[in-house]
């Protein structure tokens, strides 16, 4: 079973500094607004950004979507895993979640474009 994660874990892990966040969306989506910190990563798009991105096989990573519907992470999760990445979770509840329970969004960062 994949390794998931909870929104209560997930905003301690950002405010310690422990995670690297993934969304899984394209980049219009991820420039609309992002979790805090969050790198983007399209799910078609792994395995040619995620060495570069994510350069430590060992880092606790967590991918996301926009909410439970949206397969996105699950994929970028399994992608991970088998490119060897040992500590990959995901936040199957996505920005919906984290938006209805009234934490805010990034709306700057870096947007990859093909």
């Amino acid at each position: 079973m994949a390794e998931t994660i909870t929104r209560e874990q997930l905003r301690r892990a950002i405010e310690d500094e422990e995670v690297v966040i993934v969304e899984t969306l394209g980049p219009l989506h991820y420039a609309q607004g992002h979790l805090p910190g969050a790198i983007n990563i399209p799910h078609d798009q792994v395995a040619e950004l995620a060495p570069a991105l994510l350069p430590e096989r060992g880092a606790t990573i967590v991918t996301y979507c926009s909410n439970t519907a949206c397969q996105n992470s699950s994929v970028v999760q399994a992608q991970l895993i088998a490119m060897g990445y040992t500590d990959v979770r995901t936040y199957a509840e996505g920005k919906q979640d984290w938006q209805e329970a009234g934490l805010t969004l990034e709306s700057a960062g870096p947007v990859v474009t093909r």
